[in-house]
Parts: C-alpha cells; structure tokens; sequence
C-alpha cells in the first residue's frame, strides 16, 4: 500500500471587527508589523429554537505593506476580511514561563467599511465623490437569507 502524503494547508478566512485600536512597530531592520483582534461573531438557533450569539476572539498579525495600510485605515470597531494561515509563537512572559500563542498572519486583509482621507489638520474628511452611493457588499455573498433581511432593515 501507497504511503499517505498528508496535504500541506493552513487557510484561515475570518470576518469581524477590530476589539482595539491595532497597535503598529517597526523591528529592528525597519520592518512595518501590525498586531489586532478580532471578534468574529457566529449566531445561531439553541435546543430551545431561540437565538444566541457566541464571540470568538482572534489575533492578527500583518507585515510589510499590509502593516502599512492596516495603521492608516483600521481604528476599534473597524469590519474586516481576513485571509491568512494559522501560526503560533512561543514567548517569555515577565515571570519566566513561555506562553505559546496561535494568531492569523495575514496575506489579505479586506476594509470593509468607508476610508476617510486625512485633511492635513488631523481631521478625517469623507469628500462628497467618496461618500456618493458607495457600498462595499462584496461581503454579502457570505450571509444567510435571513443576516441578509436584517442588514437591509438596518440600512433604512
């Protein structure tokens, strides 16, 4: 019998909003690194047939270019799409111990809500061609029927 090769995936896709502020460094050869969480929220119908919510709260890390745009347009509360790969580090807390961590390290990263541009006075200023009719629902497709009705209620 044939060996088994096992395949080699880690894709991760997660959809939330921002818990924080990210928080954007640099390493020591000027390397952009952004860190944040998520809160990825799953609805759904309990023994009893009533609703609830479960929250599950996942760290991202993104480098480089991306880094760059995450600090210029992510606040807390900002909704994102997350493609990236599952990968864990061990670190040393401040008593000695090591404490292993898994985060997303992200490829893409999805804004999903409006981008407002910089006035130069520190204002953030949403000009009127920006504003105009703009709708990001490429996110739609993921929805159920019924997310779909009450994010339509909500819009009105």
């Amino acid at each position: 019998m044939a060996e088994l090769k096992m395949p080699e995936l880690n894709t991760v896709i997660v959809a939330g909003n921002l818990t924080k502020d990210p928080v954007f460094r640099q390493t020591s050869n000027n390397t952009p690194v952004v860190n944040f969480h998520v809160a990825a929220n799953r609805r759904y119908k309990d023994s009893s047939n009533q609703w609830q919510e479960d929250v599950c709260y996942v760290g991202v890390v993104a480098w480089n270019k991306l880094a760059d745009s995450c600090r210029d347009r992510l606040r807390k509360g900002s909704a994102v799409l997350i493609d990236g790969e599952l990968q864990s580090r061990t670190f040393k807390t401040e008593d000695g111990k090591n404490r292993t961590i898994v985060e997303i390290k992200a490829k893409r990263i999805q804004f999903l809500n409006k981008f407002a541009k910089s006035a130069g006075n520190g204002d953030d200023v949403i000009s009127e061609s920006d504003e105009a009719d703009y709708e990001d629902n490429s996110f739609d497709k993921f929805l159920t029927d019924e997310e779909s009705d009450i994010m339509k209620s909500n819009k009105s």
